[in-house]
């Protein structure tokens, strides 16, 4: 391919990405305003219109505020790209450290340190204008700064290591560096399934054993009947960030744990937040899990195999803007165009994913049925919306494209569907 040929490819890649996503986002505006007026009939008793009327503001707050920052991101984009952000930054990183190793890690760092920047201030009026508007940022400025520098020292203390090996690879494992890097990131993917529970996690929230015994009698009873081993019970003091609410459990093998927010334990009753756990157990035992890391290490081999490809490709450089230095290595380059021209020319196949997690939210919530009770899950699942001011209506394209989840009356329809056939 060509240098300009592939210029236009990601020019048009680009214009139609960010064409379709102003176009969902109005979408998805136009459809929760028109229907802001009425709570859907199936949840009329059980949301009063306030609360419904909430989370249409909010979703079209959120909304706008994600076109304004689509906008942004596109413009730096193609400030790094196309309009020479990259090359200029590379010289001047060469300038000051010689060709080598330093030059590359140095590249990388500054363009994340740059990157953060920019993002710094929309983060910042997302917690404390946005979320705190409607009620939900509970964050302080202090501890706001706090996780940004210990994710920044996270990052050079693990993402460094693992960059220094990666750009080694490429640099001496000749033309099959890209399937040895593979072992290594796979690798690391695992581990950090075991150290992120229990090492990264606490960093950031204090995990405390669930103490309510008999809520903890019936989530063990409830572990039992389906075959689940967990490492422990703990609540998690999500509140001190956000008034959302949420249940997970994570770790990999004998470092399996559940996690309770305790805005969750808060809100649900007992039988509903066993219901709530029984749909995240079913994920599980239908091994929607080991199903999602599988296709993750397979598309990350199929894309490393592409990039092995491409970083040997002159127009890949010179049509994204950057011209390789000669008898200066190139890798870290490769790394940071193909990272920011992937979503350009991948976004369009979104729903593809919906599809696939959809199927599986479905299934979990079928597991729950048969384990628990449909209808505690359903009003577990009421509470939820109305306390993170979830659209009940949202648009259906739009949905198709941004959210992992069924839509709400989907969802509640198929489970009492499922509670009528039980």
């Amino acid at each position: 391919m060509s240098t300009h040929g592939f210029s236009i490819l990601f020019i048009a890649f680009l214009l139609a990405t960010l064409v379709v996503r102003c176009w969902l986002l109005w979408r998805h505006v136009r459809h929760v305003q028109g229907h802001r007026g009425a709570v859907p009939p199936q949840f009329a008793e059980k949301i009063p219109l306030a609360a419904h009327q909430k989370a249409a503001d909010y979703t079209v707050a959120r909304s706008r505020f994600g076109l304004i920052t689509l906008f942004v991101n596109t413009a730096v984009l193609l400030g790094f790209t196309l309009l020479g952000g990259l090359q200029w930054l590379s010289v001047a990183i060469l300038n000051l450290t010689g060709p080598g190793m330093t030059y590359q890690i140095a590249l990388l760092a500054a363009f994340a340190a740059i990157s953060g920047i920019i993002d710094l201030p929309f983060e910042y009026y997302r917690k404390f204008v946005l979320e705190a508007k409607f009620g939900f940022n509970r964050m302080t400025p202090a501890l706001f700064f706090s996780d940004m520098l210990k994710s920044a020292a996270l990052g050079v203390l693990i993402g460094l290591p693992l960059v220094w090996v990666i750009l080694m690879l490429m640099d001496k494992a000749g033309d099959l560096w890209w399937l040895y890097a593979w072992f290594v990131w796979s690798g690391f993917q695992l581990l950090m399934l075991v150290l992120y529970p229990t090492v990264i996690a606490p960093m950031f929230n204090k995990f405390t054993p669930l103490s309510d015994d008999s809520l903890r009698s019936r989530i063990e009873n409830l572990m039992q009947r389906v075959g689940f081993a967990s490492k422990g019970l703990f609540v998690m003091d999500g509140s001190k960030r956000s008034a959302h609410g949420n249940a997970y459990f994570s770790g990999f093998g004998a470092a399996k744990r559940i996690v309770f927010f305790d805005t969750l334990l808060a809100r649900l009753a007992p039988q509903e937040i066993e219901a709530v756990l029984a749909h995240e157990l079913g994920h599980f035992k239908l091994k929607h899990i080991v199903k999602r890391i599988v296709v993750m290490f397979a598309l990350s081999l199929a894309l490393l195999a592409l990039l092995g490809y491409l970083k040997t490709q002159v127009w890949f450089y010179s049509g994204l803007g950057v011209d390789p230095i000669p008898g200066v290595p190139n890798d870290a380059m490769a790394l940071l165009l193909f990272m920011l021209a992937l979503p350009v020319f991948t976004f369009l196949f979104s729903p593809l994913t919906s599809i696939s997690s959809r199927k599986h939210e479905f299934e979990a919530d079928a597991f729950a049925a048969r384990h628990s009770n449909a209808q505690d899950l359903v009003s577990a699942l009421v509470k939820l919306y109305e306390d993170n001011a979830s659209t009940l209506t949202p648009d259906p394209l739009h949905s198709a494209f941004y959210d992992s989840h069924p839509p709400a009356t989907v969802r509640i329809n198929r489970l009492l569907a499922n509670a009528r056939t039980a």
